[in-house]
């Protein structure tokens, strides 16, 4: 189990060294990530949507389950906010560090313990999580201020890519028009790059120095990710009664490390962009030993 899991890291490690060593450039990393944010990964997640079974019965369990296990998550967060009230620009990072997953990681293990039909599943899962965690991320680091213009926030979350993609995946899935003239095999090859880029960038993007402050509410936030997360999963999969196969897909999206475009979002959005640089390198470090133990555990092989 580890030694396939670090197959994954060991292109995360790449990108760390290559990044540190300039190579090929500094301007490459920022060039690369946009790439794939804007073409590759929206081919990815349209050419496995558009022949998802989405009117599955199974596959809207794991959509209902996947908004559950979200809201859940950001029920809790801000109970605790409350508890202990928190600054607005630490409390954003710490839902991202909670609700947020990084798409490029958990697509990959699915793909290597599920195959590349777990994929279309993953998509449907995409559709509907990743408008919602945007929002919720938003609106913890405005502290709800985003609710003053509605028409902003959905403009915001509309013109996202991946959020196009989605929508318009689902759109052909649900008309059962697929992709014509020869497009799908266009897509599949653009697809076919953006996993492997997405893991040198996520390697990339990694901040080792950011650990050096706020060590213990790093730990914690990365407990409440890699750990109670994927509890909270299991409990809703089986509330639901997911199959195996929904079950490992919302498993897996709840066990990895947060998304390493939450650093990006928290600086757009005048947030604790050191306190999310240590979230996301200390979360991305500590997946590579609790994914195993989740997986393993849950009794995929």
């Amino acid at each position: 189990m580890l030694t396939a899991i670090w197959t994954i890291f060991a292109l995360i490690c790449c990108g760390f060294v290559l990044a540190r060593k300039g190579f090929p450039s500094d301007a490459f990393w920022p060039s690369a990530e946009r790439l794939n944010y804007y073409i590759l990964f929206p081919a990815l997640l349209v050419s496995n949507l558009a022949n998802a079974p989405i009117r599955d019965p199974q596959i809207l369990q794991l959509g209902a389950s996947a908004v559950t296990t979200i809201v859940i998550g950001a029920a809790v967060l801000y109970i605790l906010g409350a508890l202990r009230p928190t600054p607005t620009a630490r409390f954003g990072p710490a839902l991202q560090g909670v609700l947020r997953f990084n798409t490029y990681l958990a697509l990959s293990v699915l793909a290597m313990f599920a195959g590349v039909q777990s994929l279309e599943r993953a998509a449907v899962y995409l559709a509907i999580s990743v408008p919602l965690v945007n929002i919720l991320a938003m609106i913890a680091l405005s502290n709800g201020s985003v609710w003053r213009s509605p028409i902003m926030l959905v403009k915001k979350v509309g013109m996202n890519p991946l959020v196009l993609a989605c929508i318009t995946g689902a759109l052909l899935a649900i008309t059962n028009i697929g992709l014509p003239f020869g497009s799908e095999q266009v897509l599949k090859l653009l697809a076919q790059g953006s996993l492997p880029l997405g893991l040198l960038c996520v390697g990339a993007a990694l901040r080792p120095s950011a650990l050096g402050q706020d060590i213990l509410p790093l730990i914690g936030n990365a407990l409440a990710r890699l750990v109670l997360m994927p509890c909270l999963a299991i409990g809703v999969a089986y509330i639901f009664d997911l199959s195996s196969a929904e079950t490992l897909v919302l498993l897996v999206f709840s066990a990895v490390p947060t998304a390493p475009s939450s650093y990006v979002l928290t600086r757009q959005m005048g947030g604790d962009g050191t306190f999310m640089a240590g979230i996301v390198t200390l979360q991305t470090l500590g997946a590579l030993i609790t994914i195993p133990v989740v997986l393993h555990l849950y009794g995929a092989s």
